[in-house]
């Protein structure tokens, strides 16, 4: 989403108060200041009800803040009186991207380019989503354009390394990737998701020894970043911890906020929201809207249209608060918090009737805590329903890797459930997504808190 720039606005009227209450308004915007720049863009608009700039950046605020129809149409009521501005086209087809509609964004986006050949955030913009639509030659050659008119643009480079790394056929696809985010890293030193996607890609190339050198290099700059020191260990380079940590889980996806449907749901075929949930159907019948149940990790909210059928109510807890204002805006739940998974499990005792978590717990190596956590905060004969990345082999054991990630193998998933004290137990292999053009395994697991029997009146037998 273009943020507001007062370069972009049209202050062409001369009331003095006008532009200075629409100057404030836009600084308000850029220090994500949300109320006190929905206040200020209401107040120029009762100045000058058809100001098409605090239309423009109202719509915009409207949809960060959940209420993306009306952004919709404060964008379009904007374009009907400026209908050549590039960055309301591209804003317009921002807000249809991230509300899942791909034809209609592009459309937005190639009105952009009508309007601004030049507008590389649109162009970029216009590839991503021709990618979502599985329109891969004409995604790569948008991705090509982006590059042959801005050389030196970083985000271009790492999005095209994004595309061959995602639809990679062979290992020359991986190389030319590597190449893009290094080049995507050089040419902006703050993309560190591009380093964090070139130590992936040399390990995937098998080129170990340079994979965690970029993140010791990475290390000695910001020794206090968690994310290169989790990487590291991925890579071999330090011991394993138990789990992800925290301030890295919380830094990888308040980083990956705004990318994670297209580039998860859309580009690597992700499927563990629906895989789990149909397992979940199949356990607990027809839909009644009866059961409370929490979405523990809920991301963006991707679980919450499938699940919401069978819940009375419907709680979603996750780390990332940029997550947690994505799943806002996509809706579902009735109450959202920003929490560590295993304290709010322990915080909330005999709660919920289903506690789901999807591509959550591939976070933690060590998964006893978590699951006695869940244990205890289901009601007896409650659910317990996740996903993790599978390992192959008969014995007992999880391991770290590169991806960042654990992988379980059956035994030590079984061994873990029965020991936090679960029974009736499926597990089930299945593909969870596509990495590197292959297909990642993993586990769909479910489990049940057993009632307790009912106790017999004294002097009789059961």
């Amino acid at each position: 989403m273009v943020k507001p720039s007062l370069g972009n606005v049209m202050l062409r009227r001369s009331v003095r108060d006008f532009a200075q209450v629409l100057r404030e308004a836009l600084h308000a915007h850029q220090a994500d200041d949300l109320d006190g720049a929905e206040r200020l863009y209401r107040e120029v608009l009762a100045l000058r009800a058809a100001q098409p700039d605090a239309m423009h950046y109202l719509g915009v605020l409207c949809h960060q803040r959940g209420r993306s129809d009306e952004g919709v149409e404060r964008i379009r009521a904007a374009l009907k009186i400026t209908p050549r501005h590039p960055d309301a086209h591209n804003n317009l087809g921002n807000i249809h991207k991230e509300c899942g509609r791909p034809a209609e964004a592009e459309a937005c986006y190639r009105r952009a380019l009508e309007c601004a050949p030049e507008h590389h955030n649109a162009l970029g913009n216009l590839a991503v989503v021709l990618e979502v639509q599985e329109r891969l030659d004409d995604a790569f050659d948008a991705y090509g354009a982006l590059l042959r008119q801005a050389p030196e643009d970083a985000r271009g480079h790492y999005l095209m390394g994004l595309f061959l790394r995602n639809h990679a056929e062979h290992m020359e696809h991986l190389e030319q990737s590597a190449e893009c985010f290094r080049r995507a890293f050089e040419l902006d030193r703050r993309n560190l998701r591009a380093l964090e996607a070139l130590g992936v890609a040399l390990y995937a190339l098998k080129r170990h020894d340079e994979a965690r050198q970029v993140y010791r290099d990475w290390l000695s700059r910001e020794p206090d970043n968690p994310v290169p020191r989790h990487m590291l260990a991925a890579c071999g380079g330090a011991k394993a911890p138990p789990r992800a940590g925290d301030a890295y889980v919380r830094e990888l996806f308040d980083g990956f906020a705004d990318s994670f449907d297209e580039q998860l749901l859309k580009n690597l075929d992700y499927r563990a929201p629906q895989i789990l949930t149909a397992a979940l159907d199949a356990v607990l019948g027809t839909p009644a809207a009866a059961l409370d149940v929490l979405d523990a990790g809920c991301g963006t909210g991707l679980c919450a249209p499938l699940v919401r059928p069978h819940a009375r109510r419907l709680v979603g807890v996750d780390l990332s608060g940029g997550m947690v204002e994505k799943a806002r805006i996509r809706g579902g739940y009735d109450v959202l918090e920003v929490a560590e998974l295993t304290g709010y499990l322990q915080a909330h005792g005999d709660a919920f009737d289903v506690v789901l978590s999807a591509d959550t717990l591939v976070y933690f190596g060590e998964l006893q805590e978590a699951l006695t956590a869940a244990h205890a905060a289901l009601r007896p004969g409650g659910w317990v329903a996740f996903t993790l990345e599978a390992m192959d082999g008969d014995a007992d054991r999880a391991e770290l890797t590169p991806s960042g990630r654990y992988r379980h193998t059956r035994r030590y998933v079984e061994r873990a459930l029965a020991a936090a004290g679960f029974s009736h137990l499926h597990l089930a292999a299945d593909n969870l997504r596509r990495e590197a053009g292959q297909p990642v395994a993993g586990w769909v697991v479910l489990a049940r808190r057993t009632a307790p029997l009912p106790t017999c009146p004294r002097g009789e037998s059961a």
